[in-house]
C-alpha cells in the first residue's frame, strides 16, 4: 500500500505516533524494511520465516479458516493458508466498500486458473477474490493481524487508523470471532518493545502469539477482549469513509 514519511493518522495518539516512527526509522536504518516501512504495516525482512513458523503451531494446523490482513509482510501467512486449505477472510484495504471482506479458497482460485502466490499479494485478492456479507462468512479459528509494535504483554498498534480495531469490532459483532479465537501478528524482533512504551486503551485487542523469525511467543494472562463496535469511540472519518459503518447506523452521530 502508498506509504508516506508521516502517517496521515498522526495526532490520534502521540505517544503511539512516537513509537510507530522510531520502529519505521529503525527499520530502515537496519536494511531490514523491504521497501518504504514509514506510514503503515512495514514489510520486512524474513516475514516468510515468520509465516514458517507459525505454520508450524498447532493453533494454525487446528484452524480451517483464518482472517487476515491485507498488508504486504502477511502475503506470506495467506499464501501458506491457500496451500494448506485453508478458507481465508481478508478485509478490503482500508474497509472501503460495504462488503468489506474478501473470501479466498484454493479450489475456487485453481479452478478459475488463478495461482495461489498471485491471490496471496492484495493487490490481486481485491480483483479477483469474492467480496462477502458478514451473513454469509464461517466463524474464524485464527486471526491474524499487522502490526507496527508489539509487546510480550500483547499490547500492539498499526499504523494509526484504528482500521484492525474496526475488523475485530465487525466480526465480533456479527459473531464471526469469539472471545477465545487466537489473534496473532507476524512481526520483525524490531518491532517488539517494552511493555512501558506501549500505552493501550480499552478499544485496543490483544494479542495471543507473537511470531518473528527467530521467535515464537505466547502471551500469558491475556486481558479480557473488546466486544463489537464501540459507537462512542468511531471517528467522524472513519464513518464518512467506511461504508459498512454507514449501513449498520445510518444516523449515527459523534458524541458530544
Amino acid at each position: 500500500m502508498n506509504k508516506t514519511a508521516e502517517s496521515k493518522w498522526v495526532g490520534r495518539h502521540s505517544g503511539k505516533d512516537q513509537l510507530r516512527k522510531e520502529i519505521w526509522t529503525a527499520l530502515k536504518n537496519s536494511g531490514e524494511a523491504i521497501g518504504d516501512p514509514f506510514g503503515g504495516i512495514s514489510n520486512f525482512v524474513g516475514a516468510d520465516l515468520a509465516a514458517a513458523r507459525l505454520a508450524e503451531l498447532a493453533i494454525w494446523k487446528r484452524a480451517r479458516v483464518v482472517k487476515a490482513n491485507p498488508d504486504a509482510p502477511q502475503a506470506h501467512v495467506r499464501l501458506r493458508a491457500l496451500r494448506d486449505g485453508k478458507t481465508v477472510y481478508m478485509a478490503v484495504p482500508r474497509l472501503a466498500e460495504e462488503k468489506c471482506f474478501i473470501e479466498l479458497t484454493a479450489p475456487d482460485l485453481q479452478a478459475r486458473g488463478i495461482a495461489l502466490e498471485d491471490a496471496a499479494h492484495w493487490q490481486t485478492a481485491v480483483v479477483i477474490g469474492k467480496r462477502v456479507e458478514f451473513e454469509e462468512m464461517q466463524k474464524i479459528d485464527l486471526a491474524v493481524t499487522g502490526c507496527v509494535a508489539v509487546t510480550r504483554a500483547g499490547g500492539r498498534t498499526g499504523k494509526g487508523a484504528g482500521f484492525a480495531d474496526l475488523e475485530f469490532g465487525l466480526l465480533r459483532q456479527f459473531g464471526l470471532l469469539a472471545p477465545e479465537t487466537p489473534i496473532v501478528t507476524t512481526v520483525h524482533k524490531l518491532m517488539v518493545v517494552d511493555s512501558d512504551r506501549l500505552p493501550l486503551q480499552p478499544h485496543d485487542t490483544f494479542l495471543n502469539w507473537i511470531i518473528t523469525p527467530e521467535e515464537v511467543i505466547e502471551v500469558q494472562n491475556v486481558g479480557p477482549q473488546p466486544g463489537g463496535i464501540d459507537w462512542d469511540r468511531i471517528l467522524p472519518d472513519q464513518f464518512e469513509t467506511i461504508p459498512v459503518l454507514r449501513k449498520l447506523k445510518p444516523d449515527w452521530l459523534p458524541p458530544k
